[in-house]
């Protein structure tokens, strides 16, 4: 038997056997309401609603302290002898690779095309409103995250469900919060090999086939195929084996270098198209506002924008508190506000700049896409570029590759994570759950499993219920949390003597449990 024939059996098995559960799933989770002639999935309306409580909940926060946030990044509130691994700018490098990816060159351009350049804007004030609730689910992660002996750092839903239940509700709380800790674990770890490796590594893989001769070239065959993911296993392997100082250490050149990259590529589209940037800018604002073509009007256009923009920043899915948890700080908040540039950097300026390009370059697969055409995002997203830029399909590839696998890595460190506290933090059980990730990444450039990747979808959505839940509990908690560390910075900045603790024995509560 045949790699090839191999692989299509593999395919074919399970995606018969998990196909119906995932069906099943998908339809709970994603289910639609009809709204002003277009569906409305409750999940987003579930994010979206988070976004507009916790916003108003802490003041517009995100505006309010946009400023203070970028400070904290640049290092100016650091205490050297805070507990944890990573400094602020790492952990908001390493968190954003676990959002950006190909959600944000493909999926946009799903989205402008199905929801017309109007999408652009719900897309933008979506972003803009899950600042807030990354604001809230990170202080929490650092507040409850459990320090190790070793220096190594724990936290996520996982964490703070149980711990923050239990303090605000007593017993009964902390029972409910370790059901919901072992349910967000397990959610968190299958996302994480399917969604976050599998998925990652195959779309990259497809990729750099297209631009290298398709199926028929050399890269495309069953042997290229093994030898990238063999590639891929290795990198993602020994990257893992340092735990998140390695992960971090990676992310933080990597996610800037493919940022820019990116960023750059779409300003020169705009550029030589600049005379066309203010119809385009008046496209988006009477399109959200007036659609024309779009399924459902305005409601289908703000839809469309706002799903698209939930599912790329993960803002409320209880993920990026894992990594951010590993900051060094005494101040839970201070990591809490440096998060809510997550979806800035991902939403508001990535997946932006992306439909901005598409909207101005209006390259023919995009007209095709609205009129009911199957053209594949990434497509779609590819031709803008070559309107300016004919080389730039390998330039894509490239961006891809990185996304993806800055995206493996981080998922890898989320699952370890979720996998340490189902099974335990020893030698060994670490080992066994690295050497599985390391194979599911040499299964993406092989297999498909789009029904498991599906399901994976579907469980990870499901996290965003119960972590939200958890959040508008703790929510109480977060205010005390920036209230203390706003106290700190003023001050510091007026030039008084501080110990980093201002609240004394309560404040030094706030920085996570040792074990």
């Amino acid at each position: 038997m045949s790699l090839e024939s191999m692989t299509e059996s593999i395919d074919d098995g399970v995606s018969g056997f998990f196909e119906p559960i995932a069906k099943w799933l998908g339809e709970v989770v994603f289910y639609a309401v009809p709204v002003g002639g277009t569906d409305l999935p409750l999940i987003v309306a579930w994010l979206v609603v988070a976004g507009l409580v916790f916003s108003a909940w802490f003041g517009l926060v995100q505006f309010r302290k946009f400023r203070l946030a970028v400070s904290v990044v640049r290092g100016k509130y650091d205490d050297k002898d805070s507990a944890g691994e990573v400094n602020h700018f790492q952990a908001l490098t390493a968190a954003v690779s676990g959002t950006v990816g190909l959600g944000n060159i493909a999926g946009v351009a799903v989205a402008v095309s199905i929801g017309g350049p109007g999408a652009t804007f719900w897309m933008v004030l979506c972003g803009l409103l899950g600042m807030a609730t990354k604001f809230v689910e990170v202080t929490l992660g650092v507040k409850y995250r459990e320090v190790h002996a070793d220096g190594t750092v724990s936290g996520g839903p996982m964490h703070y469900l149980p711990k923050g239940l239990a303090d605000r509700f007593g017993a009964k709380g902390g029972s409910l919060g370790k059901v919901l800790a072992v349910l967000a674990s397990i959610m968190i770890l299958f996302f994480g090999l399917f969604g976050g490796n599998l998925f990652q590594v195959n779309q990259s893989y497809a990729q750099l086939v297209s631009v290298t001769g398709g199926e028929d070239g050399a890269v495309g065959s069953s042997a290229g195929a093994l030898f990238f993911g063999i590639l891929v296993a290795a990198l993602v392997g020994v990257v893992l084996l340092g735990g998140i100082r390695s992960i971090a250490s990676v992310t933080s050149r990597l996610v800037p270098a493919m940022a820019i990259i990116y960023v750059v590529a779409c300003l020169v589209v705009i550029l030589v198209n600049v005379a066309q940037v203010p119809e385009a800018v008046s496209e988006i604002i009477e399109g959200a506002f007036a659609p024309e073509g779009v399924a459902g009007g305005v409601l289908g256009a703000l839809i469309i924008g706002f799903k698209r923009a939930a599912f790329s920043n993960e803002a409320g899915l209880g993920s990026a508190p894992i990594a951010h948890s590993a900051v060094r700080t005494k101040h839970p908040a201070s990591e809490g506000l440096v998060a809510l540039l997550e979806p800035f950097i991902d939403t508001v300026v990535i997946c932006t700049m992306t439909a901005l390009t598409i909207v101005i370059a209006n390259p023919a697969s995009w007209a095709e896409a609205r009129a009911g055409e199957s053209i594949g995002g990434v497509t779609i997203t590819s031709d803008a570029f070559e309107t300016v830029l004919p080389w730039f399909p390998y330039i894509l590839t490239v961006a891809v590759m990185l996304f993806a696998i800055s995206t493996v890595l981080t998922w890898g460190y989320y699952g370890l994570k979720a996998w340490t506290y189902l099974f335990g933090r020893s030698s060994a059980s670490e080992t066994v759950y690295k050497a599985l990730y390391t194979l599911f990444a040499v299964a993406g450039s092989l297999l498909t499993l789009q029904t498991l990747i599906d399901m994976a979808d579907a469980v990870l959505f499901t996290l965003a219920v119960i972590n939200i839940i958890g959040l508008y509990l703790l929510a109480p908690v977060v205010k005390r949390e920036l209230d203390r560390f706003l106290t700190y910075v003023r001050a510091r900045d007026a030039g008084q003597e501080t110990s980093g603790d201002p609240e004394g024995p309560e404040g030094r509560e706030s920085v996570g449990t040792t074990v």
